[in-house]
């Protein structure tokens, strides 16, 4: 009886435990707290950061008067058959912004595009062509290396490049391949660095649903998602020989008096 009651003290404690562990697996529990709240907070819309390469493409009916500010550059290609080298059909030439947030702009000069949005940027540069131009130009603004991190307990760590400048830590995730069984979920560091150099780390709980109300919910340029371990995980990554044999054992010795017991019956 005693050996009964050992097993069946045993179960519960499993079963306590299995449903004590899933509480912290599910993202965004009390899903009632984001319906119920008020939303005022605008679209997100990126800014343009030190060290972001941006293209600028100016457009205007007429294409000899916008060929000016539209720079293009060839990329030389080495023919290996006839080893003679040519170039490659021209790309639209890139900026990099420097640690003072400017670029260099044909005609126009020394610009200020730190801190902007790409819409504001626009305008900006829109407005400043005004006097070489007979029309209002269409100036287009787009980053090229908007790109994210994620390491730690995912399926496929790694950096990814993000084409609409738009992501958030879930769908940061989703490219990652998720958490694997052993990422911590309430427990996500995310590390940003501001435009003065100025670097935070901000822990982040995606089990509460109010995440998606955070201001750290959508990711700027070069942030990193590190997704931290389980003590399961660290316990596991310790494991030795010994450990290997003592968890045999008690298997066995468990599977012993679960036999015992149906013999007595």
């Amino acid at each position: 009886m005693n050996i009964r009651r050992l097993l069946t003290l045993f179960s519960v404690t499993v079963l306590l435990a299995s449903c004590t562990s899933y509480k912290n697996v599910p993202y965004l529990q009390d899903p009632e707290t984001v319906n119920q709240a008020v939303q005022n907070e605008p679209l997100y819309d990126a800014r343009i950061m030190p060290k972001d390469l941006i293209s600028i493409t100016v457009n205007t009916t007429d294409p000899q008067a916008s060929a000016p500010f539209n720079l293009t550059t060839q990329t030389p290609l080495n023919a290996s058959i006839t080893n003679i080298n040519t170039t490659s059909a021209p790309t639209l030439q890139q900026y990099l912004v420097d640690n003072d947030g400017q670029i260099d702009f044909p005609v126009l000069g020394r610009l200020k595009v730190g801190g902007l949005t790409k819409r504001e940027a626009e305008s900006m540069i829109r407005e400043r062509l005004v006097p070489y131009l007979k029309e209002t130009p269409i100036v287009t603004v787009r980053m090229t290396n908007y790109k994210i991190s994620v390491i730690g307990e995912v399926t496929r760590p790694g950096t990814f490049t993000v084409s609409n400048e738009k992501v958030n830590v879930l769908e940061a995730l989703a490219m990652a391949g998720d958490m694997t069984v052993y990422g911590v979920r309430d427990n996500v560091k995310l590390i940003r660095e501001d435009a003065d150099g100025k670097r935070e780390i901000i822990t982040l709980n995606l089990n509460k649903a109010d995440i998606v109300l955070s201001p750290y919910y959508y990711l700027k340029q070069n942030d990193i998602i590190y997704v931290t371990p389980n003590k399961t995980k660290a316990k596991n990554s310790d494991i030795g020989t010994t450990t290997s044999t003592m968890i045999s054992a008690t298997s066995i010795l468990v599977s012993i008096a679960s036999l015992i017991v149906n013999i007595v019956r």
